[in-house]
């Protein structure tokens, strides 16, 4: 008896220990902007294929620019690495700080981005009251008709 006695306050004792998570705040997801990034479908200057002409590599604070020049861009923008032969003379500094991506595009002109990234991190929404018709950019790779 006493041992049923001794486990029912064991049982209680483990209960009353839950913790409500209701009431603590989400922390925000942070997305990054390294990586490898096209415009998006509905930018003027798609291949055939339906992709980008032109891809970006954001790689240690330094953007370099690559464009397509054959049949199968997808598979060719896959191979590339930041830094390699194949992108065009010349690079970019960059930073991304608090959702503002700053670019050095070198002679004095620095572009300032305020982002929102949706999809998980795989489409950025350019959102630039100074630029509206500023088109988005999506991740090598990604399906945007799965994304809401």
């Amino acid at each position: 008896m006493k041992n049923l006695l001794l486990l029912a306050v064991l049982a209680l004792c483990l209960m009353s220990c839950e913790t409500d998570d209701s009431n603590e705040a989400e922390i925000p997801t942070v997305y990054d902007i390294e990586g490898k990034w096209l415009f998006a479908l509905d930018t003027p200057g798609i291949s055939t294929q339906g992709i980008s002409n032109t891809m970006y590599i954001f790689e240690n604070g330094i953007r370099y620019t690559y464009y397509c020049i054959g049949d199968d861009c997808e598979s060719q923008y896959e191979t590339f690495e930041a830094g390699d032969s194949n992108a065009i003379p010349g690079t970019n500094n960059y930073t991304f700080e608090d959702g503002i991506l700053t670019i050095d595009l070198n002679f004095g002109i620095i572009q300032v981005l305020p982002l929102i990234f949706e999809c998980d991190g795989s489409i950025i929404n350019f959102q630039d009251p100074d630029s509206p018709e500023r088109y988005d950019w999506v991740r090598l790779g990604t399906d945007a008709s799965g994304c809401n």
